[in-house]
Parts: structure tokens; sequence; C-alpha cells
């Protein structure tokens, strides 16, 4: 008798663990989309950056900025199982302006419908590549008006600015001398594009009832003092199409993003 109230006990047990079993969510992600924000946040080494403050570089020189723009593009995530996910080509091109920045001078860029996972990984391209440079104006959608009225394409040439810093800069025997860095590629004969990869330091989790969000700070310094330190002095004060220093702005360039930190609410 003893043993049959055992076994009895032990069937009702094994039913109540399958239903509860049943009844737990599987965890999966499949068919989730959710909303990632990624915000740049300029800066000069520790410094935020603010407009019509000196910054000083290597060579004894100095700047100051009235104007710090750039263009990102081909956002793309990898999960922790290797696999990516590029935003939509149509919405996959920004122009980061620190004018357009929030009180703690960040530009946030939103990310729809993106595929929830937990992403461990982002890449961009600084300016515009020359596969979506060769679909031509109607290839370029809403960007193309955009681009011209932040003025980053050329005027007198055929292309993009990819970066657009303007402002002065001084050293031991100049005061206030014009400085214009407006890095871009000039058709196809002149190819400036470059891309970035970062590591996140921890995953960063989309899900449907999330709010993650990317927090990538661009050292404004490493234009100037980054792979390669330049002088404005010899030739760096005014950067447009030249095939010498144009590639030397577009190399220094990638090493000015880093990820800060991460948010997963």
């Amino acid at each position: 008798m003893k043993f049959s109230y055992f076994f009895i006990a032990m069937l009702l047990c094994s039913a109540l663990i399958s239903c509860s079993n049943d009844d737990e969510p599987t965890g999966s992600l499949e068919g989730q989309t959710g909303t990632l924000v990624v915000k740049f946040d300029n800066g000069v080494g520790d410094q935020d950056f603010i407009f019509g403050t000196t910054y000083t570089k290597s060579g004894g020189e100095s700047y100051e900025l009235e104007t710090l723009k750039y263009i990102v593009s081909n956002i793309e995530l990898t999960a922790a199982d290797g696999t990516t996910f590029m935003y939509p080509e149509a919405k996959n091109v920004f122009i980061i302006d620190e004018a357009d920045g929030n009180n703690a001078g960040e530009i946030w860029l939103t990310l729809d419908d993106v595929p929830a996972a937990d992403y461990t990984k982002i890449s961009f391209g600084i300016g515009i590549d020359q596969e979506r440079y060769s679909k031509g104006a109607e290839g370029q959608g809403d960007f193309l008006q955009q681009a011209q009225d932040e003025e980053m394409l050329w005027s007198w040439a055929t292309g993009f600015r990819f970066v657009r810093l303007d402002g002065v800069y001084s050293d031991a025997t100049l005061t206030d001398e014009a400085l214009n860095v407006h890095m871009g590629s000039v058709g196809t004969s002149l190819d400036n594009y470059r891309e970035v990869g970062l590591d996140l330091p921890n995953s960063v989790l989309v899900r449907e009832t999330a709010n993650p969000q990317i927090h990538i700070k661009a050292d404004i310094a490493k234009v100037f003092d980054g792979q390669t330190s330049v002088k404005f002095s010899e030739g760096f004060s005014q950067v447009h199409t030249d095939e010498a220093t144009t590639p030397v702005i577009a190399d220094n360039m990638m090493g000015m993003f880093t990820v800060h930190h991460v948010h997963n609410n």
C-alpha cells in the first residue's frame, strides 16, 4: 500500500512539472524586433567639445571650430552568434552635426525594426561608399537634398564632403588663420571612404520591450593627431580634394571613435 501511495505521488509530481515547463516561455527571439539608439558624443581628448573653445594640438598649434559635422553610413551590427544585421540601405546614412546635439552634446540616431538579438559589435562607414555613389542622384534618395542643405556636397567638384570642420588656427607666428577641413571622395578618382568596427564592452540587448543605447565617443583631436600628426602650417589648414592630404585625414578619422558604454533598459 505504501508503495502505491508513493507511486501515485511521483506521477502527480511529474505531471505538475511537465505542465509547469509547458507554460514557461521558450525564450526565442525569432520574429521580434526592437529599437536601438546610437549616440554620438563629440569631444576633444577628455574634454567635451564646445564651439569657440580653443584646443591645443601637437606642433605648438591651436584651433577653434564653428562647424563640426561628418557623414556616417552603413551601420551594421554583429550578434553573439556571429550573424550580422545591416540597417536598410535607404535609411542607412546620417549627418552627425554637432549643432544638432542635445543638452548633453549628444546626437541620437534611432534605428527602428532591428532584429532582436544580443549584439556584441557595431561597425559603420565614414562618408559615402563607391557603390552608393555609383547609383547617381536618384539612388541617394532624400539624403541628397539633406546633404545639399547641410553643405556636405562639393559645390565645384563631384561627390560628397565626408567631414566639414570650419574655424581658425593659431601658432607661434600666426593668429586666427582660416581652417577648413572638407575631406571627401572626388567621384571615383579619389576614394576616401573608410569603415570602423567597434567591439561593445557588454552586449546590447535588442528586444521588443527594451530601449537599449550605444554611446559612442568621437575624439576630434584624432583628426589632427591620430594615425598621423599633421600641421596646419604644412598644408593641412585647407583640406579639400588634394590626393595627398585627404587620405591622411580619412585614415585619422578611423581612430577617433570608441564605445564609451552600453545601456540596456
